[in-house]
């Protein structure tokens, strides 16, 4: 198959390889040929689209044609322009669908003493102000002996904020930090601060709330004589501890999994988001819980997942999460449909519908069961909605701070990075599974080679069990971790 149409009412279809000008196909009961070369990922326009009239790809609405466009043409962001504006409005249409039936399935993984599950054992120094993240980094380099047993490994991961700023900005680092700090997946952690910044300790413990002195340790540098001696000795406290963990073995249903999308192509909406889709309904059935973020990349699709709230209040919450945040582009003086990126653009998506609608894919078919605020906590098991943007380092960060013991990062075009969480790369293509093999975890390319996505889903779902079960990803590998803290205030 070179070209798919992905539904019925589709006016448009993709390109599965490259195409050449004059090659003719049948799809479904449509002749087309093509009019000029179209790449891979792009689209081609399988009936004539007079101007204004509406693009459709995935049955919905991806924008207008600018001009008018010829079957056989290439369908792109030269000749077609989005319908979206700063405005909409919302009905509750409540849709269900009927969750796939799988066996059960468990993990080796941690149980925590206060009952939680955890897919890594590891030590966290968690800096309270990117002042002290050198100190931070050398306690890291030197402690590494403390890497041994049962501890998987020490990590920091340095920031800069915690000082000079005010308001939202400032409760939004406190809670971010705090959130790190109770990730189950740190089986201990020194919070790390200097002892002048205006996100000071006393501030902090009472964000953290109740704490287990054997777990969580603090550091105030400028209280001490020698801040890598003090460290270093809270660390070997701190080891003692988090060494009494072993692997175990415990029920899917503990699993809390992110899902975010970046460096996306044409193909990532048809092979790698609907595969974590498949993956999410699956874990949902199995009573886990899947976290689905990137707000901005939902404007266009928005009603795919609001019509899945399981309640009117889930729905009320779901909207005011969108509105919120066409809100927060409006008051920046910022239209909400300039996203795709160059990278986006030259893989094949045209607007932010295109892309949006592409990116909900990761959702699946299951209800939406909660919607949760930047760096809260997931509460309930189900199909979960978090506030966030689009920012790859940004949302994997709030993905993390919500609880999320793996992340799935689907991507058309690739990208080294990996969160405090191990981020399992999926790829859209198998070319870039196949060239970028340092970075990407999981081929979700063989969806447009003929997989079905329902065996692509359940190949994911046990490939997640593996990871969950200590297999490291490549982006632990490579020692990548990082986080970004969601800002929008001044900087004193």
């Amino acid at each position: 198959m070179r070209l798919i149409r992905i539904h019925p009412d589709d006016n448009v279809a993709v390109a599965l390889s490259d195409i050449a000008k004059e090659e003719s196909f049948e799809v479904e009961d449509i002749s087309v040929t093509a009019s000029e070369d179209i790449g891979r990922g792009h689209k081609i326009a399988l009936s004539d689209i007079k101007t204004g009239e509406a693009v459709v790809k995935y049955g919905n609405p991806i924008g207008n044609a600018k001009q008018d466009i010829k079957a056989g043409e290439w369908v792109h962001v030269h000749n077609t322009k989005t319908g979206l504006s700063e405005t909409a409005e919302y009905v509750y249409d409540h849709k269900t669908y009927e969750l796939p039936k799988t066996k059960a399935r468990t993990f080796e993984g941690y149980k925590r003493a206060d009952g939680r599950a955890a897919v890594r054992n590891e030590i966290w120094i968690i800096p309270t102000v990117g002042c002290v993240n050198g100190v931070a980094q050398a306690l890291v380099r030197e402690n590494q002996d403390l890497v041994t047993g049962n501890i998987e490994g020490l990590y920091t991961f340095p920031h800069p904020f915690g000082c000079s700023q005010m308001g939202d900005d400032h409760a939004q680092t406190r809670k971010l930090l705090a959130a790190l700090v109770r990730h189950p997946n740190a089986a201990a952690v020194l919070v790390l601060s200097l002892g002048c910044e205006n996100l000071t300790q006393e501030q902090f413990k009472e964000e953290l709330g109740e704490w287990d002195d054997d777990r969580v340790k603090f550091l105030v540098c400028q209280d001490v004589e020698d801040e890598m001696e003090a460290g270093s000795a809270l660390l070997a406290e701190l080891a003692k501890y988090a060494g009494k963990f072993k692997r175990e073995s415990i029920d899917a249903s503990e699993l809390v999994i992110g899902m975010k999308c970046g460096g996306s192509d044409g193909l990532s909406g048809i092979t790698a988001n609907p595969t974590v889709g498949r993956f999410s309904d699956r874990l949902v059935a199995l009573g886990g819980s899947t976290v689905l973020t990137e707000v901005p990349e939902m404007f266009g699709a928005e009603n795919i997942l609001f019509s899945r709230c399981e309640s009117e209040a889930v729905y009320g919450k779901a909207v005011k999460m969108v509105e919120d945040f066409k809100d927060y582009f409006v008051k920046h003086d910022q239209v909400v449909y300039e996203n795709p990126s160059p990278g986006n653009k030259a893989g094949g998506i045209t607007t932010l519908e295109d892309k949006s609608c592409g990116c909900v894919q990761k959702g699946g078919s299951a209800q939406v069961v909660d919607v949760l605020g930047y760096a809260e906590p997931v509460v309930k098991k189900g199909l979960n909605m978090l506030t966030g943007p689009g920012n790859d380092l940004v949302s994997s960060t709030a993905l993390t701070a919500s609880g999320a013991h793996i992340i799935l990062f689907t991507t058309g075009r690739g990208t080294p990075f990996g969160a405090p969480a191990p981020t399992i790369k999926i790829s859209s293509n198998s070319q870039l599974f196949e060239t970028k093999s340092n970075w990407i975890d999981f081929n979700a390319g063989s969806v447009a080679e003929g997989e079905k996505l329902d065996d692509a889903g359940e190949r994911l779902l046990d490939f997640v069990i593996e990871v969950a079960s200590g297999r490291l990803t490549k982006s632990e590998e490579h020692g990548a971790r990082e986080i970004s803290i969601f800002k929008d205030g001044v900087v004193l």
